[in-house]
């Protein structure tokens, strides 16, 4: 009865697996548009009420996406930020680079990211909190995103804090996250053009790390 059972969970968590790895697929190819529980379960290769069983809608499939990425981005920054071979500024320039990579390489996948819940009051916080709540993605299954994208803040919060120290870190590092999201809206949107600010999104990038750091070094 265990062997059937595990069975069981190991065929459901294939399925899930390949139902997530379909829509990111679709995603990248044709953005959340392209994305139904009928195209996903298709292009996985699973009965057509699979995705039904898996996820409760189009948002909760999106959100998990979501929550994966955050999750990859989090693991890439805790690398980071624990690799002895770099220095502070070192690891601050790999986090808001990853960062922005995602929008440079799956731009679909980022407006996700930062998908907007709508225009909640009672949502709105300061600072960092309120990052964080822009950064839980579609409706579905909010908290675990939110988990996984503070998973990423935390990290993040701990590399800018050797720069400028514990209490400065919120302010610097909300700056940084806000800094690094309008880099990646120019140059998705074309607007960061070379031929207009003689700049690109790393050199940018290497000079709010500088200011960052200098900060640090006069507190």
């Amino acid at each position: 009865m265990m062997g059937v059972m595990a069975t069981r969970a190991e065929s459901a968590a294939a399925t899930r697996r390949a139902l997530l790895d379909a829509a990111a697929e679709l995603l990248d190819l044709g953005g959340p548009e392209a994305v139904t529980l009928r195209e996903v379960g298709a292009r996985a290769g699973v009965t057509r009420g699979a995705p039904y069983r898996h996820f409760a809608g189009k948002d909760s499939l999106l959100t998990a996406v979501a929550t994966e990425s955050w999750e990859r981005i989090g693991d890439r920054v805790h690398a980071l930020r624990t690799d002895p071979a770099l220095s502070a500024s070192e690891k601050l320039r790999g986090a808001l680079r990853a960062l922005i990579g995602v929008g440079r390489d799956q731009p679909h996948l980022y407006q996700v990211l930062f998908r907007q819940r709508g225009d909640r009051s009672g949502e709105r916080g300061e600072g960092l909190e309120r990052v964080r709540l822009r950064l839980c993605g579609p409706e579905g299954d909010p908290a675990a995103a939110v988990r996984a994208a503070g998973r990423f803040q935390d990290e993040f919060l701990a590399i800018v804090a050797t720069l400028v120290g514990e209490r400065d870190a919120p302010h610097y590092g909300a700056l940084l996250l806000s800094s690094a999201h309008g880099i990646a809206g120019m140059e998705l949107s074309g607007h960061l053009g070379p031929d207009k600010w003689r700049t690109t999104a790393d050199e940018l990038v290497d000079t709010l790390v500088r200011m960052v750091a200098d900060e640090g070094e006069t507190t």
